[in-house]
C-alpha cells in the first residue's frame, strides 16, 4: 500500500520562497500520476500542479502558473513543489496525493491516496 509523507512547509513573507517535499513508499505504477492540491478551511480542496510518473506532462493551476514547479526524484521516491514568488491567498495546507494513472493527471477527482498535509502561511 502505498504510503505519502509531506514536509517543508512553513511561515514566509509575501514573495518568498519554499520547497515542499513528498516522500513515498510502497508500491506505485509507473504510470501513476502524482500532484499537489491544497485547501483552506470552509474551501474546497484545490489541484495546483500534477505530473505523471516519468516527468510529463505537467499541469498547474492558473493561479500558480510560472511561480510553481513540480518535480520528482524517482531514484528517492520524492516529489516536490518549489513555491517562488508567494502570495498571501497561498496560505494553505498542502497536500500531497497519488493515483494509478488511468486518466490524464489533472482528473483531479480521480487521486485516491493521500498525505497528512504540510502548512503553508504567507504574511503580507
Amino acid at each position: 500500500q502505498v504510503q505519502l509523507a509531506e514536509s517543508g512547509g512553513g511561515s514566509v513573507q509575501a514573495g518568498g520562497s519554499l520547497k515542499l517535499s513528498c516522500g513515498a513508499s510502497g508500491v506505485i505504477s509507473s504510470r501513476a500520476c502524482m500532484a499537489w492540491f491544497r485547501q483552506v478551511p470552509g474551501k474546497e480542496r484545490e489541484g495546483v500542479a500534477s505530473i505523471r510518473i516519468g516527468g510529463t506532462p505537467k499541469y498547474y493551476a492558473d493561479s500558480v502558473k510560472g511561480r510553481f514547479t513540480i518535480s520528482q526524484d524517482n531514484a528517492k521516491n520524492t516529489l516536490y513543489l518549489q513555491m517562488n514568488n508567494l502570495k498571501p491567498e497561498d496560505t494553505a495546507m498542502y497536500y500531497c496525493a497519488t493515483f494509478p494513472g488511468w486518466w490524464a493527471c489533472d482528473s483531479w477527482s480521480s487521486y485516491n491516496v493521500w498525505g497528512n498535509g504540510t502548512l503553508v502561511t504567507i504574511s503580507s
